[in-house]
């Protein structure tokens, strides 16, 4: 969350003489005049503030590591305000008309904002500059509109300054609360983020150029009245234009990143969702990404999953406890073992499950898992739920299908207290099997993992598993194909249990194994064991330590 104790606007410089002694020729009462400006920097500070998330939320999004872009983003933004505030000082003398060219300034760069840092991941590969420009250049006008309203509000009714400023800051932390909340539960959810953005820009340059054109319209020169008029029509002309473009835009920019054989593209209450492949062939064609990276290749993904999977089912394995993994193919490999009774997936985003459910290649792909009546499925946080009483001493073996360690919002879900979490809800001589990053590509990371599993009090047998395909980067280790970059040639994993070092081996008789082996596998370990980096310390929730 945004930290609002933060001034959000810094405060204006002394008016130059003379700039608010003369009252302004109003067409209605100076209270009424006074509430409409008010009003005003009540609307414009939510879509302020909607620009600032936007930033944040697509930053996140196409560039990861959420720590980063919002410190990034706020920072900029805040010393672009300064910035701002005191290129102000150069229109005080034009108030009305220097915050009618800002309003129609701000909501042109804040509406396309998204479009924009799009435009730049989906074609250029790189949107940290773009995001840096716009985060500096919204902050700048942002910061310019407090001096001129302070301006415009003392030639309504002349008053003391802390009286003014009061008036103003009240105004515009209430609207930035409004527009905190409208982002995630109005905009976000009914409209996507380049719909939403557009029409926060058009509410923007509305409520900015009414205010002028209507309220101070008699402050203005004829050719003033007419540039801003201008201004704001064109402004108006090309976000609806955007508008109405947005969907094929979107459709095009998705084109760009992924292929041209989008099949599905969904945008769920937690993240984007996007199958490619063709519509008919092997579900092997497939490729599932989740907020633009490659969470599932067809091609390789079997190498991965049964990595993961079998080595923890050779022991007691009746009731199985499955984190992530809502594509239902980490399941599929459990399943295979007739004497399974059950297994519980935990998937925060019920989204995955239903495609996985319904879509006829992924479906094909997972081998109908979600028709199995062994498994079930729990939509919640996987830290969440397993902190509550019911998951303790509950499971043979537990699967941790998650999201690399380096993406930032997945980083509790690899440290001691989640895994303290995960050791509480083992029966006794149980596995936990743990998805760890790519072991040659990120060492450190990988080796913090299994750092951490023994802070937990668990012992741990690390191993990899090499077979990825050239040029595809199928598990969860999420390397987005757009920069150009190499992806990870291995997996990196640790099987762990509480009482004693787990054996590396696979049943002779594991159903469906297409190339895993005991001898593989030790031999995969011994290799891993040679890159060991010791006296890593371990990853908590207070102090994190993957990048």
């Amino acid at each position: 969350m945004i930290d609002r104790s933060v001034p959000r606007r810094v405060l204006p410089a002394p008016e130059p003489r003379g700039a608010a002694t003369v009252q302004a020729a109003l067409p209605v009462r100076p209270r009424t005049g006074r509430l409409l400006v008010l009003a005003t920097v009540f609307v414009c500070a939510a879509c302020g503030l909607v620009y600032e998330l936007e930033l944040l939320a697509l930053g996140t999004y196409l560039i990861g590591d959420s720590v980063t872009q919002a410190s990034v983003v706020l920072s900029v933004m805040v010393f672009a305000m300064g910035v701002g505030s005191l290129l102000a000082k150069r229109l005080c003398h034009r108030p009305a008309f220097g915050f009618g060219a800002i309003e129609a300034a701000l909501a042109l760069l804040g509406g396309l904002s998204a479009m924009a840092l799009y435009a730049s991941f989906a074609w250029l590969g790189e949107s940290r500059p773009a995001l840096v420009a716009f985060s500096f250049a919204i902050g700048v006008l942002i910061g310019a509109e407090i001096p001129l309203l302070m301006v415009l509000i003392q030639r309504i009714r002349r008053q003391d300054a802390g009286g003014a400023v009061a008036d103003l800051f009240a105004a515009d932390y209430v609207g930035a609360l409004v527009g905190g909340l409208a982002f995630p539960f109005l905009l976000l959810p009914l409209f996507g983020q380049l719909t939403g953005a557009l029409l926060t820009g058009t509410v923007n340059v509305v409520a900015g150029g009414g205010l002028v054109l209507w309220l101070f319209r008699r402050d203005l020169s004829r050719r003033s009245r007419w540039i801003l008029i201008v201004l704001n029509a064109t402004v108006l002309a090309v976000l609806g234009c955007a508008t109405v473009l947005a969907d094929d835009f979107e459709r095009v920019a998705r084109r760009a990143v992924y292929g041209g054989e989008v099949r599905v593209a969904v945008q769920t209450g937690v993240q984007e969702l996007v199958l490619t492949g063709p519509p008919t062939g092997s579900p092997r064609s497939l490729d599932l990404y989740l907020d633009g990276r490659l969470r599932v290749s067809g091609y390789d993904e079997y190498r991965y999953h049964e990595a993961l999977v079998h080595p923890a089912m050779t022991g007691p394995h009746g009731r199985v406890l499955v984190l992530g993994g809502g594509d239902g193919l980490a399941a599929r490999e459990v399943l295979r073992y007739r004497d399974v009774d059950s297994v519980t997936v935990v998937e925060l985003d019920p989204g995955v499950v239903s495609l996985a459910r319904t879509d006829p290649m992924l479906s094909a792909l997972n081998a109908g898992v979600y028709g199995d009546p062994r498994l079930g499925v729990v939509n919640q946080d996987a830290f969440g739920w397993l902190r509550q009483p019911a998951a303790r001493d509950r499971f043979d073996v537990i699967v941790s299908d998650l999201p690399d360690p380096g993406i930032t919002p997945s980083t509790k879900l690899y440290s001691q207290e989640f895994y303290g979490l995960a050791a509480r809800a083992l029966r006794p001589g149980g596995r936990l099997a743990v998805h760890a990053g790519p072991m040659a590509a990120r060492p450190r990371s990988y080796w913090t993992v299994e750092s951490t599993l023994r802070a937990a009090g668990l012992r741990t047998a690390p191993y990899s598993a090499g077979g990825r395909l050239s040029g595809s980067a199928a598990g969860p280790d999420r390397t987005p194909r757009i920069l150009g970059a190499a992806p990870p040639q291995d997996w990196g994993f640790v099987l762990a249990a509480r009482d004693q070092v787990p054996v590396l081996r696979v049943d002779r008789d594991t159903p469906g194994l297409h190339s895993l082996s005991t001898r593989s596998l030790q031999d995969a370990a011994r290799d891993t064991e040679r890159t060991r980096m010791p006296g890593l310390p371990p990853s908590t929730l207070p102090h994190p330590r993957y990048s």
